[in-house]
């Protein structure tokens, strides 16, 4: 099974498998219908000072992966996502749902490397 980073306003497909929301924020835009979640981990997201910090700027994105991966190291909600991951992805394929439009420089990208590297 794989695991993927994508943006929420993709258009669901049947293969997806379960699709956890990693934003704090609720993404603009889409209604939780229209998400087809199947949880959503707002508290792994990062924290509003260093998203604000942040701002999705590629030239911050190096230090801001150090300082969410400091944050992760700390958070409990880390930890829940990893073993839902474990749990569920030797049978389904998980996707780690984000509102940004940077597709490459964002929490959820790093979240997905930091899990691969855990179960390899």
């Amino acid at each position: 099974m794989e695991l993927k980073a994508e943006r929420i306003y993709t258009k669901p497909a049947d293969l997806d498998g379960y699709r956890i929301l990693v934003d704090r924020l609720w993404p603009r835009g889409i209604s939780k219908v229209n998400a087809h979640l199947d949880k959503w981990l707002k508290e792994v997201g990062p924290s509003n000072d260093l998203r604000k910090w942040f701002g999705h700027d590629p030239a911050k994105y190096a230090e801001f992966k150090v300082r969410y991966l400091n944050e992760l190291a700390e958070n409990p909600a880390y930890e829940q996502l990893r073993q839902l991951v474990e749990e569920k992805l030797p049978s389904q394929n998980i996707i780690l749902l984000y509102g940004a439009k940077d597709q490459q420089h964002n929490q959820a990208v790093i979240l997905k490397e930091q899990l691969q590297a855990a179960f390899k």
